[in-house]
This record gives C-alpha cells, structure tokens and sequence, in this order.
C-alpha cells in the first residue's frame, strides 16, 4: 500500500511540473518529451514519468507518435479553429441557462476578477481566464455541460494560452483588457435578462477571432 500511494504522489508531481512547463510556454508545440531525461529531471523513475505522460494525453496537451515517442501537443490551425467553434456554441447557451443565478449572486465571479487584478504573469491570466467562463458554465447546473467543457479544457488551455502570449506580445494589454472585459460580463449578469449575458458572451469569444492562427489555403 505504501509503495502504490509513494508512486501515485511521484506521478502527480511529475504530472503537475510537467503540466506547468507546457501550459507556461516552457516547453515549445512538438517538443520530445523523452522518459529519460524527464526521469532524470524530476528526479523519479520512468513509471510516473509514464504515468504523467499518459495523464496529460488524456488532457490534451501531449500527443505520442507512430513510434510510442511522446511530444508536446500541437495546435493546428485548423484545431483552433474547432476548439473557437465549440466555445461559440457552448458558453453563450451557458450564459443564458446560468444568468438567473448569477443575477442572486455573482460573488464567484468578483472574486475571480479580484484575483485576477493581482496576476503577475500571462499564464496566471489565462488560468483565471477560464476559472471565470468555467464558473459561468457551472452556474448553468447543466452537468453535461460541464463534462464537455471538462474535457475540453486541457486544450483550451493551450489554446488561450497561446493567443494570450501572442496578444501579450503585440499589445501588453492583455490583463487590463480582459479585466475590462470580465468586470462588463460581471455587470451585464447582475443587470441585464439572459438574453443578453447570451449576446454579451458569444460577442465576448468571438472577439477573439482575429487572432486565430490563419488556415493554411490547400491546393
């Protein structure tokens, strides 16, 4: 039994480190993630360096090759494209099914805002970033829902991930604009029919269309 729990923990450290330095940018789209030296790095024998691997597969954030070789997932143009469309289709129906509750008491989502007023780095933004339209979600007590969104997560992570670097970059406005952005849903559920936190949300996803890795043109 104390084996099984020491390796569990093993593999949740292992997971967790490893899981940081992809959502941080650390570890670049298509990187080798090899057992080895990984094992060597986090100071654990290859089974929960395996074991991570695996986990994160499942999240979506390492893909393994022909070869059983495991690499850092890579977004495609056409994977953002899909995991924007899924947004647009899941958070406004959301938005309207949650705004009665969160017209009684947006408190989740103030504080989510207050954290986010403290975050000092780009990845801290994007983690709260989805905390915020994850509690939308949850609000909604539709609890499939939420599963889809909880599967969809690990990817949306590196999706947001890396338009918020790429936005960070070009403007160094992304926290000011997304709290903009958070404190006028906020508003928007405490005032306004669900109607309008549908509209609010889907204008809100939306925005971030422009940019969307381009799709490549086929011959």
């Amino acid at each position: 039994m104390k084996n099984t729990i020491s390796l569990a923990s093993r593999s949740d450290s292992a997971t967790s480190r490893l899981r940081a330095d992809i959502l941080g940018g650390a570890l670049d789209p298509g990187a080798l993630l090899a057992e080895t030296a990984m094992a060597e790095r986090f100071g654990v024998s290859r089974v929960p360096v395996r074991e991570a691997l695996f986990t994160l597969e499942r999240e979506g954030l390492v893909e393994f090759g022909t070869t059983g070789r495991a690499f850092v997932k890579v977004l495609t143009p056409q994977d953002f494209q899909e995991l924007h469309t899924l947004r647009l289709a899941l958070e406004p129906m959301a938005a309207r099914l949650a705004a009665p509750r969160l017209r009684k008491d947006s408190s989740a989502l103030e504080r989510n805002l207050a954290a986010m007023r403290r975050a000092k780095s780009v990845r801290q933004i994007t983690r709260l970033d989805l905390d915020f339209h994850e509690l939308i979600i949850a609000a909604s007590a539709n609890t499939r829902l939420l599963k889809l969104w909880g599967i969809l997560r690990g990817e949306l992570d590196l999706w947001l991930g890396r338009l918020h670097r790429r936005h960070q970059i070009q403007t160094e406005q992304t926290l000011d604009e997304t709290l903009e952005a958070h404190a006028s849903i906020i508003q928007t559920f405490q005032s306004q029919p669900p109607s309008a936190c549908e509209r609010v949300i889907h204008k809100h996803v939306q925005g971030w269309s422009e940019w969307l890795p381009t799709l490549e043109v086929q011959p």
